[in-house]
């Protein structure tokens, strides 16, 4: 079995502004999602690492650009929860702003991972994102999470109807159905960023 190279993650800085990012060059992909989708826990499955992203009963945790690098020039980066976060409105339009910024300007950025909770795909954030996707022609990975709250044939059927819905909105854009609990669709996941930063492995 190839070596996962995500294990090599480590945190490395919260950027609240973007001239605090590492510098612009490598290659990075970028992790966004509503607050209780389950980005944290889908980050630490990924890198086969319990408490490398910080998981949290309060969602909304995550209030800046969060830097993880796998080496000098691979990173995953871990954007704002947007949903629940009890913030003042001038730091939730502040990062609207530095969220946008990050995807329409950022050279190393290669992919972004949407994280939706498999029950309520394709929410406003959701397809705001997707939007940010065509508009800069971004790669998208949607990984569907909580996959084993669902049967499989209702995962299937979830899966196949975003995927329908994303050919018409976004067709760059792949889908998944993943869940941390259960360990479903972490290879895949793994191979699709592997592929988009250079990377060996992924297995």
């Amino acid at each position: 079995m190839a070596k996962n190279p995500f294990r090599n993650a480590q945190y490395l800085i919260s950027a609240h502004h973007l001239r605090d990012l590492p510098p612009d060059g490598g290659a990075e992909a970028a992790f966004a999602g509503r607050s209780n989708a389950g980005k944290s826990s889908a980050l630490n499955t990924i890198c086969d690492q319990q408490g490398l992203a910080r998981t949290s009963k309060t969602p909304g945790r995550t209030q800046q650009l969060v830097v993880f690098p796998l080496d000098d020039a691979h990173r995953l980066i871990d954007l704002p929860g947007y949903g629940y976060a009890k913030v003042p409105e001038n730091l939730r339009l502040h990062w609207r702003g530095l969220i946008d910024t990050y995807l329409r300007t950022r050279e190393a950025l290669k992919g972004l991972v949407l994280i939706m909770d498999v029950r309520h795909p394709l929410r406003e954030f959701d397809q705001q994102m997707l939007e940010y996707a065509v508009a800069t022609g971004r790669e998208v990975h949607c990984l569907l999470t909580k996959a084993d709250k669902l049967s499989r044939s209702e995962g299937m059927r979830t899966l196949l109807a975003v995927r329908k819905e994303l050919q018409a909105r976004a067709p760059q854009a792949s889908a998944q159905l993943f869940s941390s609990l259960a360990k479903t669709g972490v290879d895949e996941a793994r191979a699709v960023l592997a592929g988009w930063l250079g990377l060996a492995g992924g297995d």
